[in-house]
């Protein structure tokens, strides 16, 4: 008997498959530009079985966002067995090389944020999921004020400045992961408190 010309997806496998496609569609096209039908199509299933993973477009679109969100968390983890300036290092490579592998979805993600209210809540939650992180491993004794308010700033200035790298493409990856280091550092130790790094 001859093996069948397809083979048939378990649940997570698909739904994991879904939800790249996915990642891609919503980073490529506007969101109000996709409708179920047309992601089906272009995904290559029936919309019935969309259905049958996503209820609607809605929670198909959230659902990309947060397997985003959580490989962007894997890959930023730091390091415990490592000291504070080495975390904020490693973090901020495996941020950058996240970049650097989905430049277009990255450029896409931010340009749509302030058009999209589920871009831009997810941008905000990363921004202060990640805030807390970088204050809690430079200041465990608790962070001042200024502190907070110059790593949140940073975290804007970061994606201006990933944005400019993507256009440009003229700095290599480590050198823009200095710079990024260097003006954090910089702008806490504009604050009067700069962190303990030893």
């Amino acid at each position: 008997m001859a093996d069948p010309a397809y083979r048939r997806l378990d649940v997570d496998e698909r739904r994991r498959q879904l939800l790249e496609r996915g990642a891609e569609l919503f980073t490529s096209h506007p969101y109000e530009e996709l409708s179920m039908s047309r992601i089906a199509t272009e995904v290559g299933i029936s919309k019935s079985l969309l259905y049958h993973y996503f209820p609607s477009k809605q929670a198909f679109f959230e659902a990309t966002l947060g397997a985003w969100a959580e490989e962007l968390r894997r890959r930023t983890e730091p390091d415990p067995a490592l000291s504070p300036p080495e975390q904020l290092a490693g973090s901020l490579d495996g941020f950058l090389s996240l970049i650097e592998e989905n430049s277009v979805a990255y450029r896409n993600l931010i340009g749509t944020a302030t058009g999209v209210p589920q871009i831009r809540d997810l941008i905000a939650e990363v921004r202060r999921q990640t805030a807390d992180r970088i204050l809690a491993g430079i200041y465990p004794e608790g962070a001042p004020p200024k502190a907070r308010t110059a790593v949140s700033g940073w975290l804007w200035f970061m994606d201006g400045a990933c944005l400019d790298w993507i256009e440009h493409r003229d700095l290599t990856r480590e050198e823009l992961r200095d710079l990024l280091l260097g003006v954090l550092m910089g702008a806490l130790v504009a604050t009067g408190s700069p962190p303990p790094l030893s």
